[in-house]
């Protein structure tokens, strides 16, 4: 069984995730995790590294936007590359953004230099 779980960023503790939620909630995602942490570095992101974790083949990660993952190519790779490890994809809301796809790869290398 195929799972779509979702991930919601806000960077600062008077910033709120209820909006990247709703988004989450209406693309499917059956699990949402959110969490307050900049989006500068991945340490310390204990709701993202909980998912990366969790990822089973086939399932999908779903985010609203690429930058609410990463806010560096370095980090966006690395976690990209854990979730192609784990036989997963990604796929944003907002953006046409789906690892399935070829054009959604290509799209998601020239979004990450935006989002740095």
């Amino acid at each position: 069984m195929t799972t779509k779980i979702g991930y919601a960023r806000a960077s600062t503790e008077d910033q709120d995730c209820t909006i990247q939620e709703a988004a989450l909630m209406a693309a499917g995602c059956t699990i949402i995790r959110s969490e307050k942490r900049s989006g500068t570095s991945t340490v310390g992101r204990d709701q993202l590294h909980t998912i990366l974790e969790f990822l089973h083949a086939g399932d999908t990660l779903v985010v609203t936007r690429i930058d609410r993952l990463a806010r560096s190519v370095r980090d966006l790779e690395a976690i990209v590359a854990t979730i192609k490890d784990r036989g997963a994809h990604l796929q944003a809301t907002e953006q046409p953004i789906d690892t399935n796809t070829a054009a959604g790869k290509a799209f998601l290398d020239m979004l990450a230099v935006f989002a740095e």
